[in-house]
Order: structure tokens, then C-alpha cells, then sequence
């Protein structure tokens, strides 16, 4: 089983960006050295107050603090961006990750994205779709010709390729059955939001692999999972430290309007909603809820988000190394 490092790196209004840099640089460092064997990096755009590195500059920052880990962004709002330059972009970390790049890219929810990238929110599927191919095609082909609804190459050469051969790998991420069914259509597999619960992940996969059925395509596809995981040194310790961080987290989320977090009242429904999504507790009991969603959920990649806004670094050292710890003992 692979287990990743998941971040977003996200931090509030009381504390300071290089602080949080040089946080998050150590955390990466423990993580490798813990037995973390991927890195996950995550984007939006104008999340203040809450404050968030941008995605690409960042893996580029962190691919040497990584080293021998697999690394991409989860998930690259592709719906937003020129897909040349995401090609680009993606291939050179490709090389700066020794040929241990992957891409995961998603549709994107919030309209005021779209609003400040210029893009209609109207327009993102064919926007997402078309990047993918022309993702594909220039990590591929000498040359790509490509008139579309959304963009327009006419014997276009790549800068740079990829170091993988014949590509990396491209997940797509995505909440709703549609955007799982596209994942299954046009991506190597559908990668499962933390947000979702274990029912409505479990239905979607079912839907992922109907769909690569139906398409003619392998349908014994791993598809990675991200879940939130905080290991304490006992479950009192586990959920004292995390509540904090992850309910100002998913009140962001929740305010956002992010699938399932948007119900009721979030805070209220706290105790329910992690109970069906996260891995809270001591080391045994996280342990077996990983070994859970592995088994139901028919995967051997599953990512874990370890640090959340206002949580203390040597808290978010701490529980790396008790991941470690189970790592090693899996």
C-alpha cells in the first residue's frame, strides 16, 4: 500500500507565511523519512483570510525536500487555465521529480475563480475535457494540431516532455456522479475528495467502474482516496488536538459551498460528519480504518492530509511520525 502526504498548506489570519514555508518543508522531509511514498499539493485561488501557496511554484519548491516521492497537485483547476502551459509546467516537474510527477486535475466549484481567471463556470467541462487531450497529445506527440471549442493549436511542438514514458499518470477528481463518470472516461482513475463520505465514495466508485465498462476500458482500476488522519498518542489526544484545525478547515469548505459539507449546521453536525470520513484515534484504531477503506474501496494509494489551519507544527511532526510508525507496521 502506498500512503501519501496530502496538503494544502493552508493557514489563517494569525499566522505568518514563512513560518508556514518552513513548516511545511519539514513536515515534507518527515514525511519522506517516515515512509510516505507520495505528495499531494493542493489549489485554489483567493481563499483569504485564509492565506494558500499557489500549487505549481510550490511542488517546484518542495520536489528536492521530496525526493523519491511521487508528487502532483490535487487538484489543478484546469477548467481555468491555458492546458499548454499546464503541460508545460507539468512536464518540468516531471524532470524535477526524477520522472515522479502525476497530475490531478478537476472541474474547480467556486464562481469567484472563474470570475477572477476570466472563464464562464459555463464553460468548464469542455474546458476540462479539451485540456486533457491536449495534455495528453503534447506529453506525446512531436507536434499537435487542435481546433476546438475552447482552444486552438496548429502544429504545436512542446517545449519539453516528460521524463515518464509514455506519460504520467492523470486522475481527475470530482463530487458528483457526472464528473466521476468523465474521470472514468477520459483519466487514469477518479481521485475521492476528503469531503466525500464512506457511502457516497463507495456509490461513486461503483459508477467509475460501470462506466469503464461501458467504455471498453479495465475496470480493476486503484483509485486514491484522500482522507483527513490525525494520530494522537491516544484517541483523547487525537480528537482534542484535531477538532480545532479541521472544523475552521471545513467551515471554510462548508462557506465555499463544497459538496457534502454544505448541510445543516456544520459545527452541530461535526462529530457525525468526521466519524464517516476521517481517521481520528490512536494507532490501532487508524490502522484498521485504513485497512477498511483499502479493502471496500478496492485501492493501494490512499493520500492522508496530516496539518490543518492553527495546528501546532510539533503536533503536525508528531502525528507523521506516528504514521510512520503504522506504515511500518502494515
Amino acid at each position: 500500500m502506498r500512503i501519501g502526504l496530502f496538503t494544502a498548506m493552508q493557514w489563517s489570519e494569525a499566522e505568518a507565511p514563512g513560518t508556514v514555508l518552513a513548516s511545511l518543508r519539514e513536515q515534507v522531509r518527515a514525511a519522506r523519512a517516515n515512509g510516505f511514498s507520495m505528495l499531494m499539493v493542493g489549489q485554489h485561488l483567493l481563499t483569504g483570510p485564509m492565506g494558500m501557496f499557489q500549487t505549481v511554484p510550490l511542488m517546484g519548491a518542495l520536489a528536492a525536500d521530496a525526493e523519491g516521492m511521487q508528487i502532483g497537485p490535487g487538484v489543478l483547476l484546469l477548467s481555468m487555465m491555458n492546458p499548454v502551459l499546464a503541460a508545460e509546467e507539468a512536464a518540468t516537474l516531471d524532470w524535477l521529480s526524477d520522472g515522479r510527477y502525476f497530475l490531478c486535475a478537476g472541474l474547480g466549484y467556486r464562481p469567484e475563480e472563474f470570475q477572477a481567471m476570466g472563464v464562464p463556470m459555463a464553460e468548464r467541462v469542455g474546458r476540462l475535457t479539451e485540456g486533457v487531450e491536449i495534455i495528453k497529445r503534447l506529453w506525446t506527440e512531436p507536434s499537435v494540431t487542435h481546433h476546438g471549442a475552447h482552444f486552438h493549436l496548429d502544429d504545436a511542438k512542446a517545449s519539453v516532455q516528460p521524463k515518464q514514458r509514455p506519460r504520467p499518470p492523470i486522475w481527475l477528481g470530482g463530487d458528483v456522479p457526472g464528473a466521476v463518470k468523465r474521470a472514468a472516461r477520459i483519466s487514469d482513475a477518479w481521485c475521492v475528495a476528503p469531503t466525500l463520505s464512506t457511502a457516497t465514495l463507495l456509490s461513486h466508485l461503483d459508477l467509475f467502474r460501470e462506466e469503464r465498462r461501458r467504455t471498453n476500458q479495465p475496470d480493476d482500476v486503484a483509485c486514491p482516496l484522500i482522507r483527513e488522519c490525525f494520530i494522537g498518542r491516544d484517541r483523547a489526544h487525537a480528537e482534542a488536538v484535531s477538532r480545532g484545525p479541521l472544523q475552521y478547515k471545513y467551515r471554510a469548505y462548508s462557506s465555499w459551498g463544497q459538496g457534502e459539507t454544505t448541510t445543516g449546521d456544520f459545527d452541530a453536525g461535526y462529530d457525525d460528519f468526521a466519524r464517516t470520513r476521517f481517521l481520528i484515534g490512536d494507532k490501532a484504531e487508524v490502522r484498521d480504518g485504513l485497512l477498511r477503506y483499502a479493502e471496500i474501496a478496492r485501492t493501494d494509494t490512499i493520500l492522508l492530509r496530516v496539518q490543518w489551519p492553527g495546528l501546532d507544527q510539533q503536533e503536525a511532526l508528531g502525528n507523521i511520525e506516528r504514521i510512520g510508525e503504522m506504515i511500518a507496521s502494515l
